[in-house]
C-alpha cells in the first residue's frame, strides 16, 4: 500500500518524523484532550480514544455548522486512520446519547448536549 508520508527514492524518512504522524496527530489536541477528559469524567465516564474522537468529531462539525449523524462521525475517524466499525460508533454515540453527553437531534444528527458546552467552554 502506498504511503504518501515514505519517500519513494529509497532514503530514509527525514529526522524527526515518525511512520504513523499525519493528520490524526496534527488534530488529537486541536480541541484540547485534557478538557474533553474532564468532560467524560464530570459525567462518570472512563476516558477511551473512541470518545475522545468522537467528541472532537462532533465539536469540529459545530465549528463548521454542520451537523453529522452515526455515518458522518464513521467517515470522520475513519479519515482519521481509526478503524473502528459502524456498529462501535453507534454504540459510542448511543452511551453517550444515554449519559447526556450528547443528545440526538430531530433530524437524527448528533450534537453536544449544552451542559456538556458549557464545561468545556469553562475556564
Amino acid at each position: 500500500m502506498y504511503n504518501s508520508q515514505l519517500p519513494t527514492d529509497g532514503s530514509k524518512a527525514p529526522k524527526g518524523t515518525s511512520i504513523g504522524v499525519g493528520v490524526f496527530d496534527q488534530r488529537t489536541e486541536r480541541h484540547g484532550n485534557e478538557r474533553i477528559r474532564i468532560l467524560l469524567k464530570s459525567f462518570g465516564l472512563r476516558t477511551s480514544l473512541i470518545r475522545l474522537k468522537v467528541i472532537d468529531a462532533l465539536l469540529s462539525a459545530a465549528e463548521n455548522d454542520r451537523s453529522l449523524g452515526v455515518r458522518g462521525v464513521h467517515t470522520q475517524l475513519l479519515e482519521l486512520d481509526i478503524p473502528l466499525s459502524f456498529l462501535s460508533v453507534r454504540e459510542v454515540l448511543k452511551r453517550l446519547c444515554s449519559e447526556g453527553v450528547i443528545v440526538l437531534n430531530a433530524d437524527k444528527s448528533y450534537s453536544l448536549h449544552p451542559r456538556a458546552v458549557a464545561l468545556l467552554h469553562h475556564d
